[in-house]
């Protein structure tokens, strides 16, 4: 089973529960990191403590909910050895674990159904990484020129 640290924002907050709720009942271990309330907060500030504790804690993975998923996934891959990926299927959440080696999953509370999500969460934490010709890429993110 999964090491999961979640966090949110205000309009991620009720999929967040639902989704920290699903995976403890599946044996993973859940650090949510908040909020504690669905009151209006700053998603950066969520998508940071998740991050660095993805990067603190080798393997384990991190799930960040906003309103559209958008705004996680940009603060979220700002940070060095983090993978986060904006997902909208299963197709897409299976692929970038395969492909992408991702580790933290991104979702839109509205904009993905519960059922969906779940889907994707319990899909993104079983699929394993390919390597390979997969990996040669990877390492490339941290040789690209930065302008």
């Amino acid at each position: 089973m999964a090491l999961v640290y979640m966090g949110s924002d205000h309009a991620g907050f009720g999929l967040r529960g639902l989704i920290a709720r699903h995976l403890r009942e599946n044996g993973h271990e859940v650090r949510d990191l908040g909020p504690d309330s669905p009151e209006s907060c700053d998603y950066p500030v969520f998508a940071r403590k998740v991050c660095e504790k993805v990067l603190e804690d080798a393997g384990s993975f991190g799930i960040l909910v906003c309103g559209t998923g958008v705004g996680m996934s940009m603060a979220a891959n700002r940070f060095p050895g983090i993978r986060a990926a904006l997902c909208a299927c299963e197709f897409q959440a299976r692929a970038t674990r395969q492909h992408n080696d991702a580790n933290v999953l991104c979702l839109g509370e509205r904009v993905t159904g519960p059922g969906v999500a779940l889907g994707m969460v319990d899909l993104f934490l079983s699929t394993p990484f390919e390597g390979g010709r997969h990996q040669r890429r990877i390492d490339l993110f941290d040789a690209a020129p930065r302008a």
